[in-house]
Order: structure tokens, then C-alpha cells, then sequence
């Protein structure tokens, strides 16, 4: 009891006040900082769907233009054929017929051709639609903000169509994060979280324009390259996969495929796994790729290199 009146009560209570400042002095900086640093990320990923965003009013704009024209020239070739039609004389008949005969096969190619070009045009803007539904947050993954599996699906659906239609080839990357369940273990689940975070930056930052990223599920990404050949999905496959490799702590396997006649999303996303699961085989951190025969390994390539080989259209 003489211990505890001999006590400077009032020291004590001023270290503990000055105790419970700094406390709450590290919190307010550890909060900021933490408030900043998710600031910059919002800032960055703000930057990137702008950046998708101008891309999709872009070729907008070009099917827009390319349509105004098409349909400006075919309705002067429709009021010259009117006026040829009209300048017929009802006199001669046979011969009037045959000139008739003659001016609507000259109109009929154009017009085939305008037909053929609306056609286009719509199966471009409804992929194009598909790009701005990803925008929205039921087709946006919440943890890394790429496309979701329902944007994904629409996505390749309208691959094929192009595909079947006007033969126009794409290809897809599954990629997977090497050794994550132990990076979860040892690390934790919140770490494990920014490192799909960073995975997904890195490989929407590095993709083109037209490209689409997805979250596949879990640790499993999925790339979409329109107009790409399976040499050129390879190629670019390595290129991000070295980059994972140097810019992140971890690495990734992955595997290729190119869409083909018969195919559906399913036939190929399995074609793409089949592949993933030799890299995994030949020790992770590789990329293969299915040619539809068999299964390959894709060799370093270098930085030099396109990013795409892209298939010219007619």
C-alpha cells in the first residue's frame, strides 16, 4: 500500500496519455497510407478502363464511318439505277426489258455488297457491346477488376460467330499462378489477393486494345486475342510470361490454343487446359501450346518480337 502512494500518479497518467497519442498518431499514419496507396491503385485502374473505354468508342466510330459511306455511295448508285429505270421507254419493249435486265445486274453487286458489309458491321458492334457490358460490374471480377466468366463467355461466343462468318481466327491463353495454394499458406490469403491483383494488372497493362482479359476462377486467367494466329498467341504468351517472372514474385504456366473449325468455347478452353497442364508438367513456368494434333513447348522468343502475328483481312 506504501508502494502504491509513493506512485506519481500524475507522471503516470501523462505517459499514458502521451502512449494512447501516439497510438493513435501511427494509426491516422498507417490509415493514410493505406487510403493512398488504394487511392493510386483506383487511380491506375481508372487510367486503364479509360484507355479500353477509348478504344471501344474508337472502332465504334470506324464501323460508324465505314457504314455512312457504304450506304451514302450504294444510294447514289440506288438514284442513278432509279432514273435509268424511269428513262425506259414502254415503246420497245425487248429491248427496254433487256436494258432493264442489264441495269439491275449492275445494281445487284453493290447491293450484295452493302448487305454483306451491314452484316459485318452488326456482328462487329455487338462485340463491340460486349466490350462496354464489361464495364459494368456484373461482368467485372471484384477482387482484380478484369472481364468476369459471364463476360468471358459472351466474349467468345461472339468470336465464333466472326469466326464462322467471315473466317476470322482468334486464339486464348489460360494462364495459372504457379504454387498458389502454398503462397496462400505461407503468406496468407490477403497477400495471395494482391498478387492476382498484380497478375491482372500486368497482364491487362501489356495486352493490345482488342485483347480481352478474364478471371477464369481462382488462381486462372484467361486471354482473348482476335485476328491471332496460334504462332502469335505463343510468341506473346512467353513475352508475358517472362515478364511475370521478372516484374512479380511468382511465375505462371500457361497454355495456347487457336480456335478451329468444330470448335466450341468449351473444346477450346480444353485444348488450352490440356496444354496448361504440360507446362505444369514440365515443371511450371513454361508455356505450351495445342496445335490440335499434338502438344508443344513454346521456346523463349525475343523481345523484339510482335506481340501478335495478325491475320490481314481482305
Amino acid at each position: 500500500m506504501q508502494f502504491l502512494a509513493e506512485i506519481d500518479w500524475s507522471n503516470l497518467h501523462l505517459s499514458t496519455t502521451v502512449a494512447l497519442a501516439a497510438v493513435a498518431l501511427i494509426g491516422y499514419l498507417v490509415g493514410r497510407r493505406k487510403r493512398e496507396q488504394q487511392q493510386l491503385s483506383s487511380e491506375v485502374q481508372a487510367r486503364r478502363e479509360l484507355k479500353r473505354a477509348q478504344a471501344v468508342a474508337k472502332e465504334l466510330e470506324r464501323i460508324a464511318v465505314a457504314v455512312r459511306r457504304s450506304i451514302a455511295t450504294h444510294h447514289s448508285s440506288v438514284l442513278k439505277f432509279k432514273d435509268r429505270v424511269s428513262s425506259l421507254g414502254s415503246d420497245q419493249q425487248e429491248a427496254a426489258w433487256q436494258e432493264l435486265c442489264a441495269e439491275a445486274e449492275g445494281m445487284l453487286k453493290p447491293t450484295l455488297k452493302l448487305a454483306a458489309q451491314l452484316a459485318t458491321a452488326y456482328d462487329e458492334i455487338r462485340q463491340q457491346s460486349n466490350n462496354l457490358m464489361t464495364f459494368t460490374e456484373v461482368r467485372t471480377d471484384p477482387l482484380t477488376g478484369v472481364s468476369n466468366r459471364r463476360a468471358l463467355d459472351e466474349t467468345l461466343e461472339s468470336m465464333f460467330n466472326m469466326m464462322h462468318r467471315y473466317e476470322q481466327p482468334f486464339s486464348v491463353a489460360l494462364l495459372d499462378l504457379d504454387h498458389f495454394k502454398e503462397i496462400n499458406d505461407e503468406q496468407g490469403h490477403l497477400y495471395g489477393d494482391r498478387m492476382l491483383k498484380a497478375v491482372a494488372r500486368l497482364l491487362d497493362d501489356n495486352v493490345r486494345d482488342t485483347d480481352m482479359v478474364a478471371r477464369y476462377g481462382g488462381e486462372e486467367f484467361v486471354i482473348v486475342m482476335p485476328q491471332t494466329t496460334l504462332a502469335g498467341a505463343s510468341t506473346f504468351s512467353e513475352r508475358l510470361r517472362r515478364r511475370v517472372e521478372h516484374q512479380l514474385p511468382l511465375t505462371v504456366s500457361c497454355g495456347v490454343s487457336l480456335a478451329a473449325d468444330g470448335d466450341n468455347p468449351q473444346t477450346l478452353l480444353a485444348r488450352a487446359d490440356a496444354a496448361l497442364y504440360s507446362a505444369k508438367a514440365a515443371g511450371r513456368n513454361h508455356v505450351f501450346h495445342h496445335t490440335g494434333l499434338t502438344i508443344l513447348p513454346v521456346g523463349d522468343t525475343s523481345e523484339e518480337e510482335p506481340a501478335a502475328v495478325v491475320v490481314q483481312q481482305a
